[in-house]
């Protein structure tokens, strides 16, 4: 499965002693600019106005998760990720419970809908947004306006959405793991695919079997990941520079910062430099 991942630059080459591909600037730009624009919301989130408007979000997507799937995290993998996600940001027990509890009906809480804005910004970048509000019309009518400040345009139903694919994302930094022990623990398990980006190696999965790998590669010696996560996975770049590049990261912040917004992805590409400017 890892000698027939998307080649984006020519013929990927197998290393016979590890399974991994050995033409590392070939396959290197397969999600490169995801984990970078990853990189920069860390950063965003770890200040403590960010952290703030992280936990609503948190607590929101355990309470609609409860809501949908019930309030069992061993039977309800949705709840269970909301609920790792939250005690990754440290969020209190009583916090999490209040907010399942909100959801399954044993206190009173609030009623939220989801759906997804499909978005094209500066430069043609594809971009997007899932939505969590208990006011839909009141939150269309604060994206437009962000979005015609912004330079950005709501997109055609399906315009956008096929760029994606949802996939199990497991980030871990080069200099905490050995890569042929992870690449044989990833192939033994069943994952889609191992990367070498940047400073990091990227483990992708099927959604459905992302907890599975994780859990496996923990249990097989593997450090804490950096991240993991199901998200949203481009799969095609926009490479911008400059003033677009800018104007594009903006918009991505603006939308990120959105109380309604969960979560944003986008297909935006740029350069280590231009991200370090943002920052």
């Amino acid at each position: 499965m890892f000698a027939t991942a998307r080649r984006v630059c020519g013929p990927a080459i197998l290393a016979p002693s590890s399974g991994a591909f050995a033409n590392e600037k070939c396959y290197k730009a397969g999600m490169s600019g995801h984990n970078r624009w990853s990189k920069i919301k860390h950063k965003k989130e770890a200040s403590d106005s960010k952290k703030s408007k992280l936990w609503t979000k948190v607590i929101k997507e355990i309470t609609i998760s409860a809501r949908l799937g019930g309030g069992d995290i061993n039977g309800n993998p949705r709840l269970r990720s909301a609920v790792d996600k939250a005690r990754g940001q440290n969020m209190p027990n009583d916090t999490i419970d209040r907010a399942i509890k909100k959801g399954t009906g044993d206190l009173e809480g609030v009623n939220y809908e989801e759906f997804t804005y499909e978005v094209f910004g500066p430069g043609g970048v594809a971009i997007l947004a899932e939505i969590m509000t208990d006011n839909r019309n009141r939150t269309t009518g604060e994206i437009r306006n962000l979005l015609t400040k912004a330079n950005g345009n709501l997109a055609g139903s399906g315009s956008v959405a096929w760029m994606f694919k949802k996939q199990g994302v497991i980030v871990y930094e080069k200099a905490q793991v050995d890569e042929n022990k992870l690449t044989d623990a990833a192939i033994e398990l069943g994952a889609d695919d191992v990367r070498a980006e940047d400073d990091v190696f990227t483990v992708t999965t099927e959604p459905k079997e992302f907890e599975r790998i994780r859990d496996g590669l923990k249990k097989a010696g593997m450090p804490d990941p950096a991240s993991a996560e199901v998200t949203m996975v481009p799969q095609n770049k926009t490479h911008l520079a400059g003033k677009e590049a800018e104007s594009a990261l903006k918009l991505l912040d603006i939308l990120e910062d959105h109380d309604d917004v969960q979560n944003v992805y986008s297909n935006l590409d740029v350069d280590e430099a231009t991200l370090a400017n943002m920052s």
